[in-house]
């Protein structure tokens, strides 16, 4: 049965505000010599039995002053609307239908702001996995063997973990009809939970609808023909983590060529594979149309004979 939660310090005041995130809260201002506030009182509990999803709030005005100060109360029966931490609306006197009147409004405003965020998470990855915890450390028995099934599997997939976000985690039970956890989407649409990935890996099915994590060599072929022309360096454009790495940028911004990189410091499995794969030991490297040209030293040779910008634009021709 939902309940109305009672607010004695400006931390708890702070605290509810805090773990509410996008969910909608309503903050009852109220004072026990106030006769209104006790008939608002009762609306509010009738209120929060409908709105479960609402957090509804009372706050004894003098009892916290810091908090009534802070928000300008100067009369009981008020209520403040919060969502995101900030104030979006308020209501002053006991004005029971405009109370209710507002509360409906921002809660499907709320509600419909989860839904959009939902949409977004569930069609995030072509493969998405709702569980508890990650990938690497699964907070629960259920979530730990689906996780075993993808990967037996070899399923590209991406997680999000619900113990980090309760929103996430109530209305996606909601917003998908589905009461439990783990829960896989597969191109958006939801596969279901861990009986159903049974099933489906048992079948083959799950082979059929899911993406496949790609092996290295392919990842690498994909990699360097990212863009017409890609540097593999350390660190990106903005901030060369190396001097070879920063030498070479200078001289391609110098050419006016559109160019990728990719930072082989934050991925050690393309960093080390990339050298057998092109047989060449050192970088940064670059590649133009899936082509090595080569390292720092074969770029200056090209620009100190003029062949640089020449070859550039060649093969960076459309």
């Amino acid at each position: 049965m939902a309940t109305v939660v009672v607010v004695e310090t400006a931390k708890q005041f702070e605290e509810i505000l805090e773990k509410a995130k996008r969910s909608l809260v309503v903050v009852h201002f109220w004072a026990p010599w106030a006769e209104q506030c006790t008939q608002m009182n009762d609306v509010l509990t009738e209120l929060a039995k409908e709105y479960a999803h609402v957090i509804f709030v009372k706050l004894e005005a003098e009892s916290v002053p810091e908090i009534s100060e802070k928000f300008e109360i100067s009369s009981v029966p008020t209520f403040l609307f919060f969502k995101n931490c900030q104030k979006i609306d308020r209501l002053d006197g006991a004005h029971a239908p405009a109370l209710t009147k507002k509360v409906q409004q921002h809660s499907e405003t709320a509600k419909q702001d989860l839904n959009d965020q939902l949409r977004k998470l569930i069609k995030s990855a072509p493969c998405m996995l709702f569980m508890k915890g990650t990938s690497q450390e699964p907070r629960c028995g259920f979530s730990k063997k689906i996780v075993e099934i993808l990967n037996e599997h070899n399923v590209r997939f991406s997680t999000f973990d619900i113990l980090s976000d309760d929103d996430v985690r109530q209305g996606l039970k909601v917003y998908s009809n589905w009461p439990t956890y783990p829960q896989l989407y597969v191109n958006g649409e939801l596969v279901g939970g861990l009986d159903i990935v049974k099933e489906q890996a048992e079948s083959g099915e799950l082979d059929k609808i899911c993406p496949k994590e790609m092996g290295l060599e392919q990842r690498l072929k994909t990699l360097i023909n990212k863009a017409k022309v890609v540097l593999f360096m350390k660190g990106n454009k903005a901030m060369a983590k190396c001097g070879f790495s920063r030498t070479i940028i200078e001289m391609l911004n110098e050419t006016g060529v559109d160019y990728e990189t990719f930072n082989i410091l934050e991925d050690e499995e393309v960093r080390q594979g990339l050298k057998t794969f092109s047989n060449w030991p050192t970088y940064p490297q670059l590649y133009v149309n899936g082509n090595l040209i080569g390292g720092l030293d074969i770029v200056k040779e090209l620009k100190n004979n003029g062949e640089l910008l020449s070859i550039l634009k060649e093969e960076n021709a459309s």
